[in-house]
């Protein structure tokens, strides 16, 4: 099973089916905080829900079009971030990611962030990472503008949510621009 240490007290793990009870758990109890933003929230309704993510992941994992991780915490599970499918022809990846509110704000998603953007780099070799948040969620777009992404534009309605279509700010990051960890 992959697993990386991120630091003493991060690590992020392969999603696996043996972590889906502790996933679907931290998706339930989180479900306002979570659903103002992703719309997958509301049809996520029981572990099977959860198992079917991982395995959906597994299968973008073996057919070497991203992955999804799990966030472990101090060894308490805190959240998942993943790549959406490479673009092979740009060269280009974008990253999405959830944290659990008992965990915002300690910098557990900026670092979660360097290592896939670092790993977008070096190991899949792309020119082109992009994170893509909603308008008024400016703790998520907190990260990319803290590791010096370029703001490229904003995406009228680029989400339907719960509530309606919201606007999304897209950032990219280049390769020959990134200068953290390589």
């Amino acid at each position: 099973m992959f697993k990386h240490i991120v630091d003493n007290d991060i690590e992020l793990r392969l999603v696996d089916i043996h972590h889906a009870g502790e996933m679907f758990k931290s998706i339930d109890s989180n479900r306002e905080h979570l659903g103002k933003y992703l719309p997958w929230v509301d049809s996520t309704e029981t572990v099977e829900d959860t198992i079917s993510f991982i395995k959906n992941s597994k299968k973008k994992y073996a057919a070497n079009d991203g992955f999804d991780a799990s966030i472990w915490y101090k060894g308490e599970f805190a959240g998942v971030i993943g790549f959406h499918g490479i673009n092979p022809s740009i060269k280009e990846i974008s990253i999405g990611y959830w944290l659990d509110e008992n965990y915002v704000g300690k910098g557990i998603m900026t670092k979660a962030c360097i290592e896939f953007i670092n790993y977008a780099f070096t190991i899949y070799n792309l020119n082109r990472v992009v994170i893509r948040c909603a308008e008024d969620n400016l703790k998520s777009r907190a990260i990319p503008e803290r590791l010096g992404f370029t703001k490229e534009g904003i995406i009228r309605d680029g989400e339907l949510l719960k509530d309606g279509y919201v606007n999304c700010v897209i950032y990219g990051m280049l390769r020959k621009e990134w200068n953290r960890g390589y």
